[in-house]
C-alpha cells in the first residue's frame, strides 16, 4: 500500500508538471534605481528614529493572517489606555512607541500604525479586520490553481496590493513612513536565495541601489505575507551600476569574520551579493519563513554595531533608563489528531507538520537570541556609561543631576494565547490563520490581546519601575466559549480551499 500511494503521488506530480509551463504567475519589480540611495543623514537605524527621552518602547507583531493583526490591534488598544506622561504632556504608552516590527498579518497592523499613529485605532477594525482581504485572491482549489502553485505560486502580488491600497494605504510609499520619524516601522520578508530576513529599510535598499522612499507600503506588506505556493515570490531588482554609495563597514567585517554570528554573516553576505552584481533579482516570500517575530533586524543591528551602545546614538544611550519590548505571538499550537494514532501524518498533513515544526523552532530560537542580545547590550551599556567622565556625561546628557550609570533596566515579554485561561486559549488557538474571519472571532481575538497584555508581568514590571499606574487586572475570561465556537462554525461553513496557513 505504501508503494502504491508513492506511485500515485509520482504520477500526480508528473501529470501536474506537464502543464506547469502553461500556468505561471510572474511578479514584476516595483522598486526603482537611484544614484543616491541614502539621502541626507537618514540610514534607517534606530538612532534615526528614537526620541532622546529615557524610555525605549518596541512592539513586534508576528505573522498569522487576520488573527495576528487582530491580536496585535488588541495589544495596541490596551497600551493606548495606559497613561505614561512625558515632559508635562498627557500621553499614553502607545504614543511613546519607538519601534514596531511586523511579519505577514502583523505587518498590516504595523504599517497602518506607522502611517497613522494612534489614530489607527479608530478605523483599523472596520477597514481591515472585518473585511475579506481574500476577495482579491484566488483561493479555489482546481487543477489550474494546483498547476500555478507548482509553477511558482497561485497568486501574484498585484491583487493584494490593490486591495490594501484601496482599503488601507491609499498608495502611500515608504517616503511617508520615513518622514514620520517615529515610530520606526520595520516590515519583514524572507530572501529565498540568501535564506535570510529581508528588512525594508533604507540601508537594505541602499545595497540594491534602489530608492526605498518611492517603494509602495502595500508592496512591502504583500511581500511580507507572500506565503509560498499561495503567492508567487515578490521580486525586487538590483541596480549595482547606478550608485557608488559605500556599504556600511560592518557588512564587510561580518562577511569575512569567522567569529561573526551566522545570522549577521548571512545577512552581510546577502547584501554584498545585491551590490556585486551576482544577483539580478531578489525573490521575497512570507517573512515568517525565516523569522516570524521580525526580531532578527534588531539582533543583527546590535551585533553589527561598532560601539558599546550601538545601534542607538551616544546621546540616547546616556539618557536611556528603561526598555520595554513586547512580542505579540499569534502563532498556532500543535494541530491535527495523528499523534493519537499509529498511522500518520501523511501527504499534505506531513508537509504542513514539518513546516510548522521548522517554523516554530526558528521562532523560539529568534526570541531566545533576541533576549540574549538585549541582556548583553544592557551590560555593555552599563560598562560604557560607568566609564564616562563627568564632563562627558554633562556634554551628552546636558546635566549630571540624577546621573546613575547603572540605572538601565529592560523588560521583554512574549504575549500569546497560551497565557490566558486554558479553555479560552484552546478556542482562540482554533481561529484559522486566514485573511477572512467572522466579526465575532475578530472581536474575540482583539479582546484577548487587550487582556493578555494588561496582565503581563513584563508590562507591569515596566510600569512599576516608572512609578506609573497599573492597568486593572482582568477579572473575566473574555467572550464566552460558545460565542467563539459559533464563530468557528460560521467560518467552517465557508468554502476553505487550499488551507493556506499563514505564519
Amino acid at each position: 500500500m505504501v508503494f502504491v500511494r508513492f506511485v500515485r503521488v509520482l504520477v500526480s506530480l508528473a501529470f501536474a508538471a506537464t502543464v506547469v509551463g502553461c500556468a505561471h504567475v510572474q511578479n514584476l519589480p516595483a522598486n526603482q534605481p537611484t544614484a543616491q540611495p541614502l539621502p541626507g543623514a537618514v540610514t534607517g537605524g534606530p538612532a534615526d528614529y528614537l526620541s532622546e527621552d529615557d524610555v525605549m518602547v518596541g512592539l513586534a507583531f508576528s505573522g498569522g493572517g487576520t488573527r495576528a493583526a487582530a491580536f496585535s490591534f488588541g495589544v495596541m488598544k490596551e497600551l493606548d489606555r495606559i497613561p505614561l506622561p512625558f515632559a508635562g504632556h498627557r500621553v499614553t504608552l502607545l504614543d511613546r512607541v519607538d519601534i514596531v516590527t511586523g511579519v505577514s498579518g502583523g505587518s498590516v497592523t504595523a504599517a497602518y500604525f506607522g502611517l497613522k499613529g494612534p489614530r489607527a485605532l479608530a478605523d483599523f477594525r472596520e477597514r481591515f479586520l472585518v473585511q475579506d482581504a481574500e476577495a482579491a485572491l484566488e483561493t479555489t482549489l482546481s487543477f489550474g490553481t494546483l498547476a500555478r502553485a507548482f509553477g511558482g505560486g497561485v497568486n501574484g502580488d498585484v491583487g493584494l496590493r490593490r486591495w490594501l491600497d484601496a482599503n488601507l494605504f491609499h498608495g502611500a510609499t515608504f517616503g511617508t513612513l520615513l518622514a514620520r520619524k517615529r515610530p520606526q516601522v520595520v516590515i519583514n520578508a524572507s530572501d529565498l536565495y540568501n535564506r535570510t530576513p529581508f528588512v525594508f529599510t533604507p540601508e537594505t535598499f541602499a545595497a540594491l541601489c534602489s530608492d526605498l522612499g518611492k517603494y509602495p507600503v502595500s508592496a512591502a506588506v504583500a511581500a511580507s505575507a507572500a506565503v509560498p505556493l499561495a503567492f508567487a515570490p515578490v521580486v525586487l531588482e538590483t541596480y549595482p551600476d547606478t550608485c557608488r554609495t559605500p556599504l556600511p563597514a560592518w557588512m564587510l567585517r561580518a562577511s569575512e569574520d569567522p567569529q561573526a554570528s551566522p545570522m549577521a554573516q548571512a545577512v552581510a553576505r546577502g547584501m554584498l551579493r545585491y551590490r556585486d552584481g551576482s544577483m539580478r533579482y531578489v525573490k521575497l516570500v512570507d517573512g515568517g519563513v525565516v523569522d516570524n517575530f521580525g526580531l532578527s533586524s534588531f539582533t543583527v543591528a546590535r551585533e553589527a554595531a561598532a560601539t558599546p551602545y550601538g545601534p542607538i546614538s551616544a546621546r540616547q544611550a546616556v539618557k536611556l533608563r528603561r526598555i520595554l519590548f513586547i512580542v505579540v505571538d499569534a502563532g498556532q499550537g500543535p494541530q491535527g489528531t495523528w499523534a493519537k494514532t499509529l498511522d500518520g501524518p501523511g501527504g499534505i498533513e506531513l508537509i504542513a507538520a514539518s513546516a510548522d515544526a521548522a517554523l516554530d523552532a526558528s521562532v523560539r530560537a529568534s526570541y531566545t537570541a533576541f533576549r540574549a542580545t538585549l541582556s548583553r547590550w544592557r551590560d555593555d551599556l552599563v560598562r560604557w556609561r560607568c566609564s564616562l567622565s563627568s564632563s562627558e556625561v554633562a556634554r551628552l546628557r546636558d546635566t549630571t543631576a540624577g546621573w546613575n550609570c547603572r540605572d538601565v533596566e529592560w523588560f521583554v515579554g512574549r504575549v500569546a494565547f497560551d497565557q490566558l485561561e486554558p479553555a479560552r486559549a484552546k478556542v482562540l488557538d482554533a481561529v484559522p490563520t486566514r485573511f477572512r474571519l467572522p466579526a465575532a472571532q475578530v472581536d474575540a481575538v482583539i479582546d484577548a490581546g487587550s487582556d493578555a497584555i494588561a496582565r503581563h508581568p513584563a508590562l507591569r514590571g515596566f510600569l512599576t519601575s516608572m512609578g506609573a499606574p497599573q492597568p486593572p487586572r482582568i477579572a473575566s475570561a473574555g467572550p464566552a466559549a460558545t460565542v467563539l465556537e459559533a464563530a468557528a462554525l460560521e467560518a467552517a461553513a465557508d468554502e476553505v480551499v487550499g488551507s493556506i496557513r499563514r505564519r
